[in-house]
């Protein structure tokens, strides 16, 4: 049962790398792109908790920063995942329970994610990345997740829920 858990969610994290450098990338909006890796992490830390959350984050955002086309430092994306994943497990009780408390997740798990990433950019001296166009990209990010989350944080919770072993289903 545990190498299907660790199948199925790294085909997991490929599927939604795929779907958000393909088919989603092209429904940019001023170069932002939903973010659905960031959706599956926050999904995970509200079914499983922060330690897999993190490391799931971790591994999901350096994914992000592997795949073609690499336009980035690599580590930046698995930074900010690693602790969306951490942060969002820190409140998974109230997000569990509560479609509100799980979108305000969602919200400061982008708004702390892009920012992370945006920061990143800063420090290392990327030359895409300067305060003004973080400012008008984090917002928007926010905006862009939220508006995601009713379609795919319901079946991320569901694949988390299933793919838990049968003596932690509650």
């Amino acid at each position: 049962m545990r190498a299907l858990q660790v199948v199925g969610t790294f085909l997991l994290v490929v599927l939604v790398v795929c779907l958000q450098l393909g088919p989603f990338s092209h429904l940019a909006l001023q170069g932002v792109v939903p973010d659905l890796a960031l959706l599956v992490v926050v999904a995970a830390a509200i079914a499983r908790g922060p330690s897999y959350a993190s490391v799931l984050g971790f591994l999901a955002g350096l994914t992000l920063d592997l795949a073609p086309p690499v336009d980035h430092t690599t580590g930046r994306w698995a930074l900010a995942l690693a602790v969306v994943g951490y942060l969002a497990g820190q409140v998974r009780d109230d997000a569990d329970h509560s479609a509100v408390a799980a979108a305000l997740t969602v919200a400061a798990g982008s708004f702390i994610g892009t920012s992370l990433f945006a920061l990143s950019g800063l420090l290392l001296q990327d030359p895409g990345v300067s305060v003004a166009v973080a400012v008008q990209v984090v917002p928007l990010a926010v905006l862009y997740d939220l508006a995601l989350t009713p379609l795919v944080l319901p079946l991320a919770l569901a694949f988390f829920a299933r793919m838990q072993p049968l003596a932690l289903r509650w």
